[in-house]
């Protein structure tokens, strides 16, 4: 068997050796006294210490992330159900009503309630929990408010992060209802197992607008206020939509397994071309493709809750049927990237600020003193160089990082 076989087998034999080397065995190696005790709270279910480590990693506090890869030792995989649609279509009286009925069955449940943030002041108004008032004073629900922090996909990094501090208390739903932000809406795919779109009767002009991005990230479509008239003909419109498209089996962006090279879920099919027989073919493609429901809810009076708790139950169920880990791998993923981007990003602040700052070198480039494709390439060459050498381990990294910050007479 060649190295691209064996790398196909196990994706992480092309890892080096020096990116898992020396991984604690107590994760609370290296936290604080104070975080090792706030750890050790939230493992034993106090609200308090739950709720103070939100805001450490809300703030980015000391010696944060040291406290999220303790989470991440101790977090389980928990169903996460986003919620997402345009403003004022019910999604908050929508999440109330579902927590409730989760509460009902005894199941605790965490809830991420994500506003938009000020482009000018980035400021949020944090008003989702006004509506969100008949879970008040259960221990068994959590609510936190969150800022979007200006990201246009609706998620900032922090809530990522809070998922894994949801699961490492132990809750046993996990709700996240983001920001109305339309084709935008697009974090939430990668931190939510089931995205449920809230679309409110007579949208028909707005479904038009949002059709490409909601075919995209929808798993479930739900119809809120659907006792008004328009509702019979929203319905229909959406129900169009769905069957005219492809299952979400086949769709990038829809939670589905990841269909490999020779086109099953797993990727495995055998390179000759035995695919056994049809009935198991069938049953495959079955199980790969996911068409989404459209279900009609009056979140006001908690009319079809049952039906969306049931459509997003099956697809959890859906889920871990065609692949157990599929979306452990994609919420790792993209919380990897999202921690690349943070990092390079104040990389990138630290490179400007070293030779001279943002300021002085748009002039310069404004004053045609300079091109600023010349200007970069000249602040990124140290690092790129660094990673495309051969054998780079992360002293050279650091060393490269220090030269492009320090060397300031010859990066310019």
């Amino acid at each position: 068997m060649d190295e691209d076989s064996d790398n196909r087998d196990d994706p992480t034999a092309a890892l080096s050796e020096e990116l898992l080397a020396d991984l604690p065995d107590d994760p609370r190696e290296g936290l604080s006294a104070a975080n090792t005790a706030l750890l050790d709270d939230l493992l034993a279910g106090d609200q308090r210490a739950l709720a103070r480590v939100l805001t450490t990693i809300e703030n980015r506090g000391e010696g944060a992330r040291d406290l999220l890869a303790a989470l991440h030792r101790h977090a389980d995989t928990t169903p996460v159900v986003g919620i997402t649609g345009s403003p004022g279509a019910g999604k908050s009286t929508l999440v109330d009503k579902l927590t409730d009925y989760y509460r009902e069955r005894g199941e605790t449940v965490g809830v991420l309630a994500v506003d938009p943030a000020s482009p000018y002041t980035g400021g949020s108004v944090l008003g989702d929990r006004i509506r969100m008032g008949s879970t008040a004073g259960d221990e068994g629900v959590f609510v936190r408010s969150m800022s979007a922090r200006g990201r246009l996909g609706g998620l900032s990094m922090a809530t990522t992060d809070a998922v894994t501090a949801y699961e490492a208390f132990g809750m046993d739903r996990i709700i996240i209802e983001t920001v109305g932000a339309g084709q935008n809406e697009v974090d939430i795919v990668e931190t939510a197992d089931t995205v449920a779109v809230v679309v409110q009767p007579g949208s028909g002009d707005d479904i038009q607008l949002l059709k490409a991005g909601i075919l995209e990230i929808g798993d479930i479509f739900v119809v809120n206020k659907a006792d008004m008239n328009e509702a019979a003909q929203t319905v229909a419109d959406l129900e169009a939509m769905v069957h005219g498209a492809k299952p979400t089996g086949g769709v990038a962006g829809h939670h589905s397994t990841d269909v490999g090279a020779g086109g099953d879920e797993s990727g495995e099919r055998d390179a000759a071309g035995d695919a056994g027989d049809n009935d198991t073919d069938d049953e495959e493609d079955e199980t790969a493709a996911w068409t989404p429901p459209v279900i009609e809810t009056i979140a006001t009076t908690g009319e079809g809750i049952d039906s969306f708790a049931d459509a997003a139950a099956d697809h959890t169920a859906h889920l871990a049927a065609a692949d157990a880990t599929g979306r452990r791998r994609q919420r790792a993923a993209a919380t990897i990237q999202r921690l690349l981007r943070s990092d390079l990003g104040a990389i990138s602040d630290r490179l400007l600020r070293a030779n001279g700052g943002l300021d002085a070198i748009a002039t310069a480039v404004a004053e045609r003193d300079a091109d600023p494709y010349t200007v970069v390439d000249r602040l990124v060459g140290p690092i790129e160089a660094a990673v495309s050498s051969t054998g780079v381990d992360s002293d050279a990294t650091d060393r490269a990082e220090r030269s492009a910050v320090d060397d300031t007479d010859e990066t310019i």
